[in-house]
């Protein structure tokens, strides 16, 4: 009788580790499609030709690699599992910053763009011969969005469809300007030249106080990292220091609520400060 007992237990057992390893299975494989393309998709945002497929082992062996020297440092398996959370959203986190850059260094060589497309249109020439001109001369992003924008014009796409392209691969409010005054001139006419001067010299100005924003709120910005991270390091420190005391915060209720306390009020901290100091223009 306990011979059948324990049969059939390790038979249930044995079945559970089946199916959820069939089910880890399946949600990898949804979590890697997923991955890759939305990998494809914001790299080629970015203008970044690289193989998704390499970028989702890269990522896997970051995410083993973190786990592995968490575990290593803390000897418990709530720091790995953190570590490989972190790790994880690390490509999406770097991608992220990469667009915002992006699109901030596009918003400021605008400027010097519409001053030069504005003397083209003075001396006679049309907006697609000066952009074919800007194309060869800028430097990117602009030079490739808008070396795509004419190339969708040459495959036959029209130039008012080509610009609200445009519009949706650089979504700020120095490009909607833009197009919406491109595609305005283009139905109805008018001094395009003096527009586009007008623009340029709103656009730097918004530049100009936007840099002066920045440098006013540095120091808070600076504040919410040093303040994010002093709990961080210092729980580093006193592990390497105490790590038998250290131990009950990571093996006793009592330890995870703390843990779980002091997550939350670096999450709120943080988010707190950074809507303080960040002023829309």
């Amino acid at each position: 009788m306990i011979v059948l007992v324990a049969s059939g237990a390790a038979a249930c057992a044995a079945l559970l580790v089946w199916l959820a390893w069939g089910w880890a299975a399946l949600a990898m494989a949804r979590y890697r499609q997923a991955f890759t393309s939305q990998a494809r998709l914001r790299l080629g945002e970015l203008f970044l030709f690289i193989d998704p497929a390499r970028l989702w082992m890269l990522n896997v062996l970051l995410c083993l690699g973190a786990a592995g020297a968490a575990y290593a440092w803390s000897g418990h398996p709530a720091p790995a599992m953190a570590a490989a959370a972190a790790a994880l959203a690390a490509p999406r986190a770097a991608t992220a910053r990469l667009r915002r850059a992006r699109l901030r260094r596009f918003d400021a060589q605008l400027p010097d763009m519409l001053l030069t497309l504005a003397s083209g249109l003075k001396a006679g020439a049309s907006v697609p011969v000066v952009l074919r001109a800007l194309v060869g001369q800028a430097e990117p992003p602009l030079s490739q969005e808008f070396g795509l924008m004419l190339r969708e014009q040459r495959l036959g796409v029209p130039f008012e469809q080509a610009l609200l392209r445009l519009q949706e691969r650089v979504p700020s409010d120095a490009t909607a300007l833009v197009v919406a005054t491109l595609r305005v001139a283009g139905t109805t006419g008018g001094n395009l030249a003096e527009t586009l001067e007008r623009i340029a010299a709103t656009l730097r100005a918004t530049l100009h106080l936007q840099g002066r924003i920045t440098a006013l709120t540095a120091q808070g910005r600076m504040q919410a990292w040093v303040m994010g991270a002093l709990p961080l390091l210092l729980m580093v420190a006193l592990q390497g220091l105490e790590p038998d005391t250290m131990q009950v915060l990571w093996d006793s209720p009592a330890g995870w609520s703390v843990l779980a306390l002091v997550a939350v009020l670096e999450t709120l901290g943080m988010v707190l400060i950074r809507r303080i100091v960040d002023i829309e223009v």
